[in-house]
């Protein structure tokens, strides 16, 4: 498979991933989850990533297995009025074990593509809203300090039917830096 041209850098923006080798690293560690859309079965339109957090990162300290990252969502600048990232997240989402975990994802506006889109970083972030809201997921509060870091910034998160209160209830308070 191979990677379309617009993957790359632009002038505003950089894809977090353009060589398939980097998407199969990532498909095979434990528990990972990667979705292709691709065009006459080897030409990659799109991709989205699920994985769960490093060892480092604040969202990990519920414990192995309880928070996974929607790490990414990309979709060719010329393939994103096809509902393709819709397609991507949906097959991404769909496994059994995701209602025993709470799936998050972290928009930084300095990531994302504004000049390929012709939104303001508020309309690409109500854009993000309205990609992940059918699939469960909502708008939560947090200190963490690269999202608080611009206004537009997003923290969302989709919590499964099967979490047990007690990890609902820490993960409030990991939102806020305060260690279960």
């Amino acid at each position: 498979m191979t990677f379309d041209a617009e993957f790359g850098r632009h002038a505003q923006y950089k894809s977090l991933y353009t060589k398939k080798e980097s998407l199969e690293a990532i498909a095979a560690q434990p528990g990972a989850n990667v979705a292709v859309a691709a065009v006459d079965r080897s030409h990659i339109i799109g991709f989205a990533v699920l994985s769960f957090p490093h060892a480092s990162e604040r969202w990990s300290a519920l414990g192995p297995g309880t928070m996974m990252e929607v790490k990414a969502v990309e979709v060719c600048r010329r393939w994103r009025s096809a509902k393709v990232a819709h397609g991507l997240l949906r097959m991404l989402l769909d496994f059994p074990e995701i209602e025993d975990r709470i799936v998050y994802m972290v928009g930084y506006s300095w990531t994302w593509d504004l000049d390929g889109s012709g939104l303001t970083a508020l309309q690409y972030r109500q854009m993000l809203i309205r990609l992940f809201e059918p699939y469960g997921f909502q708008e939560f509060q947090t200190n963490e300090p690269n999202i608080c870091l611009k206004p537009e910034n997003l923290f969302m998160g989709r919590i499964g039917a099967r979490v047990p209160d007690k990890i609902q209830k820490d993960f409030k308070w990991l939102r806020f830096g305060v260690t279960p």
